[in-house]
């Protein structure tokens, strides 16, 4: 597989979040920013995983719940301490913007493009159909999201 496209892939910055004990990187120029949890309107009849809307200044967005729509384990949100809610990553795929929740926010790395391998066979599921390669860092694999790949899945039943 080949890695996401980027303005220049010698030098592709990933913007770094958790999901379910699992670390994933996605390219900074789909990333519009990072917030932390935001109240949400529910929306009646959506799938479980769209949470509700939040209202971005004025624009409203969607949020998806990244661990249902990858298939992991579910993470409440109600009753949840502040610094243990989600937190929003806001990004653009095309004319959409949407906050995908996750766990934890990382760094913005810049690995060696030349040190992305293919995703292991270990890789099941839904995670696997959005992650092009990893990146071996500090004893972790950094799994390289497709954001384009991931808001197209389907929403699951």
């Amino acid at each position: 597989m080949t890695p996401p496209p980027a303005a220049d892939a010698a030098h592709m910055q990933l913007c770094t979040f958790s999901l379910d004990g699992l670390h994933f990187g996605v390219d900074v120029l789909q990333v519009q920013e990072v917030l932390r949890f935001q109240e949400m309107t529910p929306v009646p009849l959506a799938p479980p995983e769209t949470r509700g809307l939040i209202n971005l200044r004025g624009q409203v967005v969607p949020a998806v719940d990244l661990r249902l729509r990858l298939g992991l384990a579910e993470r409440p949100l109600d009753g949840l301490a502040p610094e243990d809610q989600p937190m929003n990553v806001i990004v653009r795929a095309g004319d959409d913007t949407v906050s995908l929740l996750v766990d934890q926010i990382g760094d913005v790395v810049e690995p060696a493009a030349d040190a992305l391998e293919p995703p292991p066979e270990t890789l099941t599921g839904r995670v696997r159909d959005v992650v092009t390669g990893v990146y071996k860092l500090d004893g972790q694999l950094l799994l390289v999201m497709d954001a384009d790949r991931t808001l197209n899945l389907p929403a699951r039943a």
